[in-house]
């Protein structure tokens, strides 16, 4: 019994952090109702220089793929509305949330010209 017991620790734990990790990566596939786009990842810095510059409650989000990607992703999510698409970018809306896609874009914090794509996702008031 006591062995089972050595060996039932460790697997107790392996799988809580598993479970721990599962729901922070699906917690970050969705950020205020709206998907983010698939294989995006969350930029912290831009995030907080943005936050903090605009005075907003968002969230950024880079990607690799194009912004023709990006924008048709958008465009065939439920309840979202294309307010422009563009070879640069989009803006799309759903409900009191705001989504914008760029690239180029403009590092914030460093001044660099940034030639990933970035994705915003702002919830206004």
């Amino acid at each position: 019994m006591e062995n089972y017991m050595r060996i039932s620790r460790p697997a107790v734990f392996v799988l809580v952090v598993a479970f721990v990790a599962g729901l922070t990566l699906a917690g970050a596939e969705e950020k205020y109702g709206v998907k983010v786009y698939d294989g995006a990842k969350f930029d912290a810095e831009t995030t907080q220089a943005l936050n903090t510059a605009m005075k907003v409650d968002g969230a950024c989000y880079r990607t690799g793929a194009t912004v023709a990607q990006v924008n048709e992703f958008y465009k065939k999510q439920p309840e979202t509305t294309e307010v422009h698409s563009s070879a640069k970018g989009g803006m799309f809306k759903k409900g009191t949330v705001n989504i914008t896609v760029q690239s180029p874009w403009m590092n914030m914090k460093t001044g660099q010209h940034m030639t990933d794509t970035l994705i915003s996702i702002v919830k206004t008031q």
